[in-house]
């Protein structure tokens, strides 16, 4: 795998530039910080391995704080992976807890728009119960720098009329986060990750990582509030 230290600071140099990835207002919009680590005490296994039940406490605490979206999760070890099997490795290897992106929680059909203009790389629907459902896979240019910008858990109708190789402008809807039945049975939300060596997957990469992989992803997937400029915005309650 190969980094590239220049990425960060292209994507901070033009951060300004980029169009919004859903909808949102810093004027007017608040946004909750939503914390999925141990710490959070008020979520249980029974709670997280029912995804209806998961949805309801997401959206309450959402209205709760007077927010349009919850937002948070990146480096945030979470102990939930464990609902789904597909974040566990071969029998006595670290299973993957450590989240890669940032997630937006928010209604189901929310618009996604390209902060920038890209090619379309890759897409597939992960459909395993925990898994990213409906997936695309973006590939930009910056500074003359290659990498890629990849979007979870998003309707299914929003892969099934693109071509790889087909282009996207700044701006333009070209996607929609997807309800539970078409995103791997989460809660409504869009895992947003930046990629800069994709290695050579197509329609799919890790968006959670062992804790032993730390350094090794976290390197290779820099900070997506870089692009989404969001989080300075998001108050906690």
């Amino acid at each position: 795998m190969i980094y590239s230290p220049l990425l960060a600071s292209s994507l901070k140099k033009y951060q300004n530039t980029f169009h919004t990835v859903v909808p949102f207002n810093p004027k007017n919009d608040k946004l909750l910080h939503m914390n999925f680590t141990a710490t959070n005490t008020e979520l249980n296994n029974d709670m997280v391995e029912d995804s209806d039940k998961f949805a309801s406490y997401i959206k309450q605490k959402i209205k709760d704080a007077n927010a349009i979206y919850g937002i948070g999760g990146y480096a945030e070890y979470r102990s939930f992976y464990s609902r789904s099997t597909v974040f566990n490795n071969a029998p006595g290897v670290e299973p993957r807890r450590l989240h890669l992106g940032i997630d937006i929680w928010g209604d189901a059909g929310t618009p996604v728009f390209a902060f920038m203009g890209g090619m379309v790389h890759s897409f597939a629907f992960n459909n395993r119960f925990g898994d990213y459902g409906a997936t695309l896979i973006l590939l930009h240019q910056l500074d003359g720098i290659a990498f890629y910008s990849l979007y979870g858990h998003i309707s299914l109708n929003d892969i099934n009329n693109i071509q790889a190789g087909g282009y996207v402008i700044r701006g333009e809807e070209m996607a929609h986060i997807g309800a539970a039945v078409e995103n791997g049975n989460w809660p409504p939300h869009l895992h947003f990750q930046i990629i800069y060596d994709i290695e050579m997957r197509k329609g799919d990469y890790p968006g959670v990582c062992s804790y032993g992989e730390k350094d090794k992803y976290l390197k290779n997937c820099p900070d997506p509030d870089l692009v989404l400029n969001m989080m300075q915005y998001a108050g906690s309650n």
